[in-house]
């Protein structure tokens, strides 16, 4: 799919089934895949999608948020209890 230059890359848990070390090399690749391009990427690892320039918090099936990793932490809000959980830090931390 890549080989085509597509203009919009739609990412399903891309990382879900690699270990951490795995995930960082794989992470590096798509974030070079994803630039200048539109790109959807679902994800329940938050490193995954940490430095995207929009965040939305989807909880059973609705939008509850959205913004960018800072803001969302900050707000204090479901976003920033899962960031608490998966980095090992207080949201209160400046995750």
């Amino acid at each position: 799919a890549m080989l085509k230059n597509p203009p919009l890359l739609l990412l399903d848990e891309a990382t879900s089934a690699l270990d951490a070390e795995s995930e960082r090399v794989v992470q590096a690749a798509l974030e070079a895949a994803m630039k200048h391009r539109t790109t959807l990427v679902i994800a329940h690892r938050l490193a995954t999608i940490q430095k995207a320039d929009r965040i939305v918090v989807l909880e059973a099936g609705r939008i509850v948020d959205i913004g960018r990793h800072d803001e969302l932490v900050a707000r204090g809000g479901l976003y920033a209890k899962l960031a608490a959980m998966q980095f090992g830090l207080m949201a209160e931390e400046g995750v």
